[in-house]
Formats: structure tokens, sequence, C-alpha cells
């Protein structure tokens, strides 16, 4: 949303509001010098500095890696049969959470560390017909322990700190599980002119040698190769999109390492700065504001965006569901821009638009599951939220332009949501008048509020009363509820927010998913788009995630908005029925069940029997597919292109992409 209240994620003005009282009362503070100076405000960050626990600990000099610091615990789990437990969902690869891109990550991360403890300054990653090749050039694994390393849960130096002091790795995990999870796993690691190699299928040791290597000697440093199992993981393929984005990120949060992926670099001189100005660049209204602390690190700006957008990593690891440390980052901003302004900014208005990225180095940090997209640790809240206040001071002081972008940036915020209250106060009446109820809602029983009761708990949004009657005959009422569409919403592309209120649909869409007042207070885990599959539906479906990324882009960022996709044909002869999703999965199942097998087309959803339509949206069984954006910026020209105004160049796109009906109705 732009300062005077349209439809900001695009918007490329930048509008500069007029003082307001506050404002004027802040710059006389300023003036007769009731500010803090900025020797205070150094002053006051190196008292934050002292409360980081991690420079309280004594330093240690990294000790010799040798066999006698791999500590072995208990026994190996059995990986292959509880997958689950250390890399979340399978998977095939269509998912940027998928398996195969943890198992990728795990070894990463090993080679990561070397780098972080000072060994190494390349990472060479090769990924070429599912087989994955990742050389570093550390100082490899002790070569009396490498079998141990790579096949003994629990067994490797992670857990010595004098070897490793902030591991990004899984703790001695992570390495066993890629090994259980192949069908070929190869390990060789280099010392000093030796090596040790392995070689295993499905986790059981199949080959193994050591020896003096022939000259030339290579460096020192771990190689392996690995290839995800389809006994696992079923057909798979890599999206080399989806791994570039994860080396982008090594590369930005090791600042000084190089990573080779397939023969190209990435490699990022200045951090956290280059993530975002790589991600949002271009719609920055003030130079990206950066603080790199021994232990933590962040960088920060502002945009005609709606809402916040986080990037948040502890150890290397990115936290893709926040923890103490994003709350605390949040805390100590909002503190450091009313202790420079000398304000009582709302919290709402410093942080709408802002978009930052936070890097924290923990020695023990505690993650709330195996994956680590969530941290748990509560004692360095505090240290944290007290040095990005005095950095954040600090930089504002010595920043003085970028501060009065930000003040004015705020004020504007301060009074759009003041002009936003008289609207959402009358729309509120006007709901009242009408009904106590959603009218086009069909809720569920539990929500994301009451735990793990509400873990599942989904919202389909449908297109008219014969889908949503199919649906509502074939859901769980406990974890889904229904909201369906009279047809066609409005393009919101361009609009006000307060054109939301005017719009007595999109209102209660609003409303029904319970984020008027903010995201945090979506009721559902997950929104499922369920439109036909039919040029209307994907009208519908393009006009539903503009509104989302208009105004609640955070729901699309944070990957809460699905597509559901259900089968286009059914193949069945009188003992069989197969749902085909793709025109290949209906020519092999016409092969399957001969000549005589009857095909139907589906068009809509309504034309599916409830009891046929039940195993679309049973959650083991239904397929969804993620709505993800790879980079925010590519969001206004993508919206400005296919929603906004005709143009020449979308005309002429249309007329080389348009399908005749005989090509839509296969």
């Amino acid at each position: 949303m732009g300062d005077d209240g349209t439809f900001r994620a695009w918007a490329n003005a930048k509008t500069v509001a007029k003082p307001s009282a506050r404002t004027a009362a802040a710059s006389a503070t300023q003036k007769t010098g009731g500010k803090k100076s900025l020797a205070e405000s150094e002053k006051q960050l190196a008292a934050a500095k002292a409360a980081d626990p991690g420079a309280r600990a004594p330093k240690k000099a990294a000790a010799a890696y040798t066999d006698d610091k791999i500590q072995h615990l208990d026994a190996l789990e059995h990986i292959r049969l509880r997958s689950g437990m250390y890399i979340g969902r399978l998977g095939d690869g269509s998912n940027q959470n998928d398996g195969i891109y943890i198992l990728l990550k795990e070894i990463i991360d090993n080679a990561v560390d070397e780098f972080i403890m000072g060994f190494g300054q390349r990472i060479d990653v090769e990924i070429k017909d599912n087989r994955v090749k990742v050389r570093d050039y550390g100082r490899g694994i002790p070569l009396g322990k490498v079998v141990e390393c790579v096949s003994q849960i629990n067994t490797g130096g992670k857990y010595n700190d004098d070897v490793f002091q902030f591991s990004v790795g899984m703790n001695g995990v992570g390495t066993k599980a890629v090994n259980a999870l192949s069908s070929f796993f190869r390990v060789i690691s280099i010392r000093g002119g030796k090596c040790t190699e392995a070689a295993f299928a499905q986790g059981k040791l199949t080959a193994q040698r050591s020896g003096p290597l022939k000259q030339p000697i290579p460096p020192d440093g771990t190689f392996f190769e690995f290839v995800p199992d389809e006994a696992i993981f079923g057909a798979y393929s890599f999206n080399m999109e989806f791994v570039e984005k994860r080396i982008w990120n090594y590369a930005y949060l090791n600042a000084g390492l190089t990573l080779r992926l397939n023969g190209k670099d990435f490699v990022s001189k200045n951090g956290l700065l280059d993530l975002l100005q790589h991600e949002i660049a271009e719609e920055s209204l003030y130079a990206v504001g950066s603080y790199v602390g021994e232990h933590i690190q962040f960088a920060f700006t502002h945009t005609n965006a709606y809402g916040e957008q986080y990037f948040s990593f502890v150890n290397g690891q990115y936290t893709s569901d926040g923890g103490t440390h994003l709350t605390a980052f949040k805390e100590g901003f909002i503190k450091g821009v009313n202790d420079f302004f000398q304000a009582s900014f709302k919290s709402e208005d410093v942080r709408d638009g802002m978009t930052a990225a936070v890097l924290v180095k923990v020695k023990d940090p505690v993650f709330e599951s195996q994956t680590k997209n969530k941290l748990g640790n509560t004692d360095i809240r505090a240290w944290i939220a007290a040095e990005v206040q005095g950095g954040l001071d600090t930089w504002l002081h010595k920043n003085p332009q970028a501060a009065e972008r930000l003040r004015q940036k705020i004020e504007a915020n301060e009074k759009l949501r003041t002009e936003l209250s008289s609207v959402k106060k009358q729309a509120k009446e006007n709901a009242k008048k009408l009904s106590i109820r959603i009218p086009k809602l069909k809720d569920c029983r539990y929500f994301v509020q009451d735990g793990a009761k509400g873990a599942d708990s989904m919202i389909f949004i449908t297109e008219g009363d014969s889908a949503s009657g199919t649906m509502t005959h074939s859901r769980n009422a406990d974890s889904q509820a229904i909201f369906s569409l009279r047809g066609k919403p409005e393009n919101m592309y361009g609009k006000k927010q307060s054109d939301i209120y005017k719009n007595d649909e999109l209102y209660q869409l609003m409303m029904a998913l319970g984020i008027e007042s903010g995201i945090e207070h979506l009721k559902y885990a997950k929104i499922v788009i369920a439109t036909d599959a039919d040029n209307d539906g994907f009208h519908i479906r393009n006009l539903v995630l503009t509104f989302f990324l208009g105004y609640f882009e955070e729901l699309v960022t944070g990957g809460r908005v699905f597509i559901l996709e259900t089968p286009l044909f059914r193949v069945r002869n009188k003992k069989d029925n197969i749902y085909c999703y793709t025109e290949a999965e209906r020519d092999a199942a016409l092969r399957k069940l001969g000549a005589g097998a009857e095909v139907s087309r589906f068009k809509g959803l309504g034309e599916i029997s409830p009891d046929e339509f039940r195993q679309f949206i049973t959650p083991e069984t239904m397929h969804l597919t993620p709505v993800e954006v790879s980079q925010l910026k590519v969001i206004p020209q993508l919206l400005s292109f296919y929603m906004g105004k005709n143009t020449p160049e979308r005309r002429r796109f249309i007329e080389e992409h348009l399908l005749t009906n005989a090509e839509i109705d296969v």
C-alpha cells in the first residue's frame, strides 16, 4: 500500500508525508540537543555488546582435529523407517522444502562449518542426473573415523566445541541421514597426502580403502557423492532454481566464501546487505541499512510493499518460521527507532513496509524440530534486542538522510492507519446489520490457535455453489473450512486498501481468514485456492493471488497459500478407476487398462461426485502445489504485466500464446 493508501506492492513513487505535530516536536528536540549524542549512542551499543553471552564465554583456539576428538554417543536409529524425523517431508523436488534439498543442505552445511572455523575458502557443488557431488577444502574428516562419522548416529566432531563452536549442521545426524536415504553414497577424506574412501548403498558399507595419495597431492578436505534413493523419494528431480537460491543464501551468510555450482561461482562481499539489495533494491525507499557485530548481523530497509518480510538465520541455518531471535530483533528495532526519534511510534507503523534480514550465532541453539525451522532459545532475547537497538540507533545517527526518510515513512503509515480505522468501523457496522456470520463461509471446528488440533487446518477458496457443495459433503469438518466465491472477484490491482472494505466479497474473505488486524491472526495453517481447471478458473485464481500479493504478501512468502490440483481425467474399466492429473498419466492408464477403458474429462469441481472427491482433499492423498515467490522484486513487474492496464506488449503475448478451444479441451 502506498503512502496515499494505494496498492503499494507495485508503487515506485516515493511520496513524502507532511511533518506532523509530533515530528515537529521531535525535530525541535534534536535542535535543542534533547537527543542523545553519537558518543552516548556508541556507549550504549558497547553495553549491549557486553550482554552477548557468546562474548562473555572464554575464547578458544581451534584445537587439533584428530581421532580422539570424535565422540560416540548413542546407537543409530533406523533413519530409513523414520525419515520424517530427520528431513521432514519427502516430496519429488517440486517444493523447495522437499527432502532431496535437505540432503544437499546437510552436506554443504558440513563444508560451511569448515569455512566458519577458518579452513577452506571454496566449496564445489555439482548436480547432474540426480547425482550430487560436494567438495570442500577444509581439514577433512580424521582418517580413522571416516566410516563412523557418516554411518553411526551421534558420532562426530560437532559435540566438541574445541573443534566446532558455531555449527550449522545437524550435530552429528545430517550426514548419516544422507547416507541412509541414498541408493549410493561415497565419502573421501584427504589429510596430509593420505586419504580414506568409503562407499555405501542405503546406509550399508560396500567398500572401504585407505592409503597414501599419488602425486600431485590434492589439498586437504572432504568429498561427498550421493544419489537420493528412489525407493524412499519415488521419482524426483532437482529444481536448479531452488538449488541456486540455497547456494546464494550460503554466499550471503558467509561473506568471502566462494561456492561453485556446476561451474558458476556464487560469492558475496557484503553479506546480508547483498541479500536485501538482491531482493528489493529497486523498491527501497532509502539505502539499505546494516550492522555487523561479533555474533549478530542485520540489514533492513523499507519499501512501498504492504506488510513485513523477514529473512532470519541461526548459525547459517534459514529459520523459515523465525523464533526468539526474530522476535528479539523486532523488539530491538522498535526500541531503537523510538529511542532515536525520542518518540512512541506504534510497532505496526514502524514495521509496515519493512524488509529485513538477521543472522545470529548461538553456541547451543535449541530448535523446535530436527529440520530447524524455528529457534527456541530464550536466554538470547535480551542481548539481541539490546544490540539491535544500539546498532540501529548508531546507524541512524550516521545516516541522517535515511533516518529522515524512515521517519516520513512511519508518519505516512500512522496517517494511513488512522484513516483506515474509520473505514473499518463503518464496514463492521454494515456487516453487523447484515449478519453476525459470514454467509459464504462453512467453517471448521479447530484453528491454528487451538494448537495440535488445528495444526492441519485449512480453508478452501472455491468458485460457485456447485464446487463448494461437492466439497462440503467431502470435507473433514474438524479441520477443513470452505469459502465460496460468487464468481470472479474484483481485480484489486492499483486499488487502495480502503477499497477492500467497499468490496463485500473480499471483505468477507479477509474476515473469514481472520487477518484484518495482521496475518499473525490467520486462523488456518493453509489457504488452498480450489478453482476449476479451465480459463475462468485460472482467471479467478490469478485475481485471488493479486488480492493476497497486494495486501497480505506475507501469506504467500510465508508458504501459506497453495493451489489444489484435481484430476483432469478418469480412466476406468469394470474393475479399476485411475485418476490422472496429466495427459501423460492418462495415456499410461489407458495402456494399463486396455483398449476398452473409458476416459472421462473433468472440467469443473462440481462434476466430481462427493464420494469421489473425498480422496482429492484428504490430507494424505491430495495434491497441493505451493505458491512460491523466487524474488520479491519480481512481483511488481509480473502483476503489472498480467493484472494492470492493457499494453501492446501484453496483447502480443496473448496473441502468441492463445490456445484454441480444441487445445484447451484436449
